[in-house]
């Protein structure tokens, strides 16, 4: 069966040949003629003897597909093809394809905007500490509710409660020689030392938007706005200004001062109480009395999205620096089994809020030491963990480790005035998801009034009512309550007769902040601070902080440092809530202490 199957297979071969010589015939003349008669030849022998050996000379691709069609050599066959033919199994192996290098990050040219907000920063170690003294005063007719200022300080500008904004020239008030005058001094309330007097530049008025409408009869629209919080460019280009009926209006600042670009309406008619712009300053947010914080597109004037929380009046509004990284510190552990809040030695009066320790009246400054043990004063017979304290029923989750896994370093702190500390992850479009509150003791008071970051974005300080300062470190976590949350570091407290914190301030060298109470402004060093006993006195002996004079008698609505620590600024009003106010804005000179 063999032999009759094999001449099938030649005759085959032989009516296809032709074929294959019509088409080399098309062949361009570059061919040479011996390859074709070297084809003849062996297509002559090939059907004279009957063999197999067409596939031995042959090399075209014409002929490699015939060679597919016929039964496989035999292995004397095989033995007998010459070497050169091995080779053409690999070349059948598709090859991969060459590797391409990734590409090189290149990192983008930094901004003139940006180039400049370099230079201002003072390339010097941290100094060790800071000197700070009011050299002028700014007298308003009504109390100021807000402070903004651009990156370089040449323009620094107030909203008051009169509806008016007023632009100063800080360094011609500074390096000018026009003192206060008397009434200007006791308006003040400067009794001693020299006051130098600032320099208005610009003043223009918060308008009612109604006094954009000429439909609107005159009397109206006549009284501007009060204005409850401010946001200025980097480079004093453009202003924002939030009134208490919710409209946040656009203004120009350096070119054509005053002039209202745009109106933005938002908040249910409610007081808009703090503003912040975002990093590229395309965008701003805004906290307002209804409970809601917004994100504003400046490109279109529209409102983005709504962070709706649980209805309380929110008090301040702050997006996270972007100096570092939103990650834990060497040494802390996502369990929290290793970092702990409590002391191993003394739990029980660590957990003890500060509002239940100062029912001894202590005071570090002024009073004696306790007549009475502090162990049989405060040490429980069995120490236990503060008790969740009464919440919303529609607040936020309590942050803990599962949530600030998921939180990016683009974050967005909000302040109630119920207390509550919220984060905000914005690149989480779902409501509900990607927020979280920081743990407080049960003891806390309802009342916060300012919260703010650190320059690194590593801890978020906030004033309580009773006194103290509440210190997070967002990079550590520890067990406070319920779970594994971000550590509550420390709170340190002011004398109890300075009253409730009003304001909290950050300075650039991320250890210091200045605190603002009812009876002056203090400086604090949160790295050195150290934690209170149960009698509300300090552990280490001496004074924890500097007093920074000036400042007296009122409540303070804002204070701001500018990014080279060259200027502290405070205004004093009650922002719409309870409380007294000095109608005075003063600049601080700030020295550093290396």
């Amino acid at each position: 069966m063999a032999s009759d199957s094999e001449p099938e297979d030649d005759a085959l071969d032989v009516e296809e040949d032709p074929e294959e010589y019509e088409q080399d015939d098309d062949e361009p003349d570059g061919v040479p003629d011996d390859v074709t008669e070297d084809q003849d030849d062996d297509s002559s022998d090939e059907s004279e003897d009957g063999s197999e050996d067409e596939g031995d000379d042959s090399s075209e691709p014409g002929e490699t597909l015939m060679d597919e069609l016929e039964p496989p050599a035999s292995a004397s066959d095989t033995s007998s093809q010459p070497t050169t033919s091995q080779p053409a199994v690999p070349q059948k192996v598709p090859t991969p394809p060459p590797t391409i290098p990734p590409p090189r990050k290149r990192s983008r040219s930094p901004s003139p905007a940006r180039i400049r907000k370099r230079a201002l920063i003072p390339q010097i170690p941290s100094p060790r500490s800071y000197t700070v003294e009011a050299i002028c005063a700014l007298p308003h007719p009504v109390p100021t509710h807000a402070l903004a200022a651009s990156a370089c300080m040449t323009h620094m500008i107030t909203g008051s409660d009169d509806g008016y904004i007023r632009d100063y020239d800080i360094f011609g008030a500074v390096n000018g020689k026009n003192f206060l005058s008397a009434p200007q001094r006791h308006h003040a309330g400067v009794v001693e030392g020299i006051m130098k007097a600032g320099q208005l530049r610009f003043w223009w008025e918060n308008p009612n938007p109604h006094k954009l409408n000429p439909t609107v009869l005159p009397e109206e629209a006549a009284t501007p706005l009060p204005v409850y919080s401010l946001a200025m460019h980097s480079d004093a280009l453009w202003t924002l200004a939030g009134s208490n009926t919710g409209r946040i209006n656009l203004f120009t600042t350096r070119h054509e001062p005053g002039r209202c670009i745009h109106v933005m309406a938002g908040h249910r008619e409610q007081p808009v109480s703090s503003l912040a712009l975002d990093h590229e300053e395309k965008g701003y947010y805004s906290a307002g009395w209804d409970g809601d914080a917004i994100q504003w597109d400046l490109n279109t004037g529209y409102a983005v999205r709504n962070f709706t929380a649980h209805g309380a009046q929110l008090t301040s509004v702050a997006v996270r620096p972007i100096s570092t990284s939103f990650a834990p510190v060497t040494g802390s552990s996502q369990d929290s089994n290793n970092t702990t809040l409590i002391d191993s030695s003394n739990p029980a009066s660590q957990t003890m809020d500060a509002d239940a320790k100062s029912d001894a009246s202590f005071d570090p400054l002024f009073d004696d030491e306790p007549e009475t043990p502090a162990e049989a004063a405060v040490k429980p017979s069995l120490p236990a963990l503060p008790t969740a304290r009464a919440i919303a029923h529609n607040a936020p989750p309590l942050l803990d480790s599962s949530i600030n896994a998921t939180l990016s370093p683009d974050i967005l702190l909000t302040a109630a005035i119920d207390g509550q500390v919220m984060l905000w992850d914005r690149r989480v479009q779902t409501i509900g998801t990607g927020v979280g509150r920081l743990w407080m003791s049960d003891k806390t008071p309802p009342w916060c009034l300012s919260a703010c970051w650190s320059a690194d974005g590593g801890q978020i300080y906030a004033g309580r009512r009773n006194g103290t300062v509440d210190v997070w470190d967002t990079r550590q976590l520890g067990v406070a309550g319920p779970g594994s949350v971000p550590r509550l570091l420390k709170s340190i407290r002011n004398p109890q007769s300075s009253g409730v914190v009003s304001c909290v301030v950050a300075f650039p060298d991320r250890k210091h902040i200045a605190t603002a109470s009812i009876d002056n402004l203090r400086l604090w060093n949160v790295a050195e601070a150290a934690e209170m006993d149960g009698f509300g006195k300090h552990k280490s002996s001496g004074v924890q902080f500097k007093i920074i004079p000036g400042h007296h008698g009122g409540y303070i609505s804002q204070m701001l440092v500018d990014p080279a620590a060259r200027f502290l600024v405070s205004a004093s009003s009650n922002r719409g809530w309870h409380g007294e106010s000095t109608k005075t804005v003063f600049v601080h000179d700030i020295k550093r202490i290396q």
